[in-house]
């Protein structure tokens, strides 16, 4: 059951990737000061004008070297080449380099507003790729301040660098603030990440409750309909364990073999070994559930219960020729006995005590009623004289011996 949680981590460390676009949600920033708008100086303006020409070339190398050679002095010019050498740098993949001016281009907290803005946000989504969480989690919260913004895409990557960081407890507040500014566009990441942060806590309950909302709003996401039936078994809630399952397979949700054999199991525990049988043969003939052992004797043992006695005899006796073990040529006999097919229950009770079944003296007290309805009353009386060996058989088998005896007697058959 297990198996289905190991995704989480996963989809975790993931979910900062590609995130779905959410509107941003203004923040109260009535006392914010109007922040004045700079320009560049003539002479770097020129120069990152020409770097900019090769970097609309294609040419990102050849405009890094060009912005590279500038010197500036003015404290604003400073902070616009560092912002524009930091973004080649991240073009160019260079996360170090890029965060290294980054960082130069925020700290004098001279850039216009869009651009100051812009570059912290981007250095801390950098920190986060370079596994920085912690100058990732202060600069997505500096960028907050800030532009006095919150999206739902940045409360999503501060609760993943804090499960990055191990502070599961953390990531709980950040999810809902998420979920919170999505408002009516949904979005399954800061489910994931509450359900990640519950589950590793072993906070079943927590786990549970969460997925019972997500199940409601992404009805699709086949993951959170097995996940809500398997944290239902946790929590011993089997009843709403089984109804979710069962619902996820009618949606063709369940399709690994190990999802198959959970429902079914339930169903036997429920009483409800028709549904088990039902569900085992149909998955065992399309080749998703394997026809081993364990599960052909699943099959057979659920037939058994619902009382359909041909079914299961074709299953035991699948069992036996697989395994060779007495047990299984013993059941499949007797319910052959029960079934009146008494030819073949001779048969598979033979096998039985030819490999050393355990009950002997049950076993030939089967061969004996077995050969008696066949009219085979020799053999029916020497089974049931070696029936009388057995302590255990010895007092039914007695009442047998004088019967066969008078049957063939009255019928002029020698035993």
């Amino acid at each position: 059951m297990n198996k289905i949680f190991t995704s989480f981590t996963l989809i975790a460390s993931l979910a900062l990737v590609n995130l779905p676009a959410s509107a941003n949600t203004d923040t109260s920033c009535a006392d914010k000061p109007k922040r004045k708008t700079q320009i560049m100086g003539p002479s770097v303006g020129k120069k990152v004008g020409k770097a900019f020409e090769l970097y609309s070339a294609d040419d990102v190398k050849g405009a890094l070297a060009l912005l590279l050679e500038i010197t500036a002095k003015g404290e604003y010019d400073k902070a616009i080449l560092a912002r524009y050498i930091a973004v080649m740098y991240a073009t160019l993949g260079d996360e170090a380099n890029a965060i290294r001016y980054l960082k130069q281009a925020v700290a004098p907290d001279m850039l216009n507003e869009g651009d100051q803005g812009e570059s912290i946000k981007l250095l801390a989504d950098l920190q986060m790729q370079t596994k920085a969480y912690e100058g990732a989690l202060k600069n997505y919260y500096a960028w907050m301040d800030f532009t006095c913004k919150s999206d739902g895409d940045t409360w999503v990557k501060i609760a993943n660098a804090n499960y990055e960081l191990k502070r599961l407890d953390k990531m709980i507040t950040p999810a809902d603030k998420a979920i919170a500014a999505y408002g009516d566009k949904h979005n399954k990441n800061p489910y994931i990440l509450k359900l990640t942060s519950y589950y590793e806590r072993k906070q079943y309950k927590n786990a549970v409750d969460v997925l019972e909302i997500a199940v409601q709003l992404f009805p699709e996401e086949k993951a959170f309909w097995k996940q809500l039936g398997n944290f239902y078994l946790l929590i011993e809630d089997y009843k709403r364990g089984m109804a979710t399952l069962e619902l996820a397979y009618k949606q063709g949700y369940l399709e690994k073999e190990s999802e198959i054999r959970t429902l079914a199991s339930l169903y036997a525990q429920s009483e409800m070994p028709y549904k088990s049988a039902m569900l085992l043969e149909k998955h065992i003939d399309s080749g998703l559930v394997k026809p081993d052992d364990k599960n052909i004797a699943s099959l057979a043992n659920a037939w058994h219960a619902a009382k359909n006695i041909d079914k299961a005899a074709k299953y035991y006796g699948q069992l036996a020729k697989m395994t060779n073990e007495a047990k299984h040529y013993g059941k499949q006999g007797s319910l052959l006995a029960q079934d009146e097919q008494f030819k073949k229950a001779v048969v598979a009770l033979n096998k039985a005590i030819e490999l050393g079944v355990k009950n002997k003296g049950r076993t030939y007290m089967a061969i004996a009623e077995s050969n008696f309805y066949l009219g085979n009353y020799k053999a029916a009386y020497a089974a049931i004289q070696k029936a009388m060996k057995d302590p255990k058989t010895r007092k039914s088998a007695r009442g047998w011996v004088s019967y066969i005896k008078d049957t063939a007697q009255r019928k002029g058959k020698a035993i």
